[in-house]
């Protein structure tokens, strides 16, 4: 999906933004939670079937379909998911499937309809209500497929998290969906690596830190775990670790239009300016996006 596509990079773009700045979505420090665990993982399950962005609501506050009271009212983005606006026409469609799933007794038709929810959320981008229903899909009909699919969705919602305690939430969702999946097959490298983005913003990032080496360990040319890897290297200020991983990550696919954008940022940080700007005008003639554009118009202007 185009839109989809284009809100990843630009939300990547941001954060190596702020990487720049010594800023990173996950915190320099890991603040531990005042709840447990499971209070955690209950809160993130409570509101990972909500319309909107908006503050986690209690149990009480939830309507008849399981959302937060009000949560259909409304539908425009939040500050939380800016780039989520659901049109009229598509809000009306997933409020009909919503009176629908409610009302339907027969177990078997409401997992249909669970099933076609979740289709409706993922097309208008709210990943963690179509994580919800795939998770109920999941409980019903039990599988390393079935629990992966509503894992990525979570997954999806964790990687567009805005605040802190949204990524926290969502984390320790991902963290016990993954961590089905890998009883399924614990060699789902997919999962494992982003079990080990999850554990990154919980209160274990050393775990996460294990997982991606083991799938690097097993494959050594995964993108997904050189590339996270090199991310980790960039928040904790390790700027040449940071440009081998990501030198690494463009041998492997010198396509890689983000390994391309994020070499330049860590080059640029460890004063190598003509490799930093070699790297960004390569990252900028792989991709016609606007928004990229812009940003390493940007870091160029920088090497100046």
């Amino acid at each position: 999906m185009a839109t989809r596509t284009n809100s990843h990079q630009l939300i990547l773009l941001a954060v190596a933004l702020a990487l720049v700045a010594g800023l990173f979505l996950l915190p320099k420090v890991i603040v531990k939670p005042k709840e447990g665990k499971g209070d955690l993982a209950q809160s993130a399950a409570r509101t990972a079937n909500r319309d909107n962005g908006a503050a986690a609501p209690s149990t009480t506050e939830l309507d008849e379909h399981g959302h937060p009271a009000g949560s259909h009212d409304e539908p425009g983005a939040t500050p939380e998911q800016p780039h989520m606006v659901v049109a009229p026409a598509q809000r009306r469609e997933i409020n009909g499937l919503l009176a629908k799933y409610s009302a339907e007794k027969d177990p078997i038709s409401k997992l249909r309809v669970a099933s076609d929810l979740a289709i409706k959320y993922k097309a208008v981008e709210k990943f963690d209500s179509a994580g919800y229903y795939l998770e109920q899909l999941a409980q019903a009909r039990p599988g390393e497929q079935a629990w992966k699919r509503a894992a990525d969705a979570y997954f999806e919602a964790f990687s567009f998290a805005t605040t802190q305690e949204r990524q926290k939430q969502l984390g320790a969702k991902c963290q016990e969906l993954y961590g089905k999946v890998l009883k399924n097959n614990p060699e789902n490298l997919d999962a494992k690596t982003n079990l080990g983005m999850a554990f990154m913003a919980g209160e274990n990032p050393v775990q996460g830190v294990v997982l991606l080496r083991e799938v690097l360990a097993i494959d050594p040319q995964n993108e997904k775990a050189i590339y996270n890897l090199g991310l980790l290297s960039m928040q904790s200020n390790q700027y040449e670790k940071a440009v081998e991983r990501f030198r690494e990550l463009t041998k492997v696919n010198p396509e890689n239009v983000n390994g391309q954008f994020y070499l330049g940022v860590a080059l640029a940080q460890t004063g190598a300016k003509e490799d930093a700007r070699k790297a960004f005008q390569k990252a900028k003639s792989l991709s016609t996006d606007p928004g990229l554009t812009a940003s390493v118009d940007e870091q160029l202007q920088k090497l100046n």
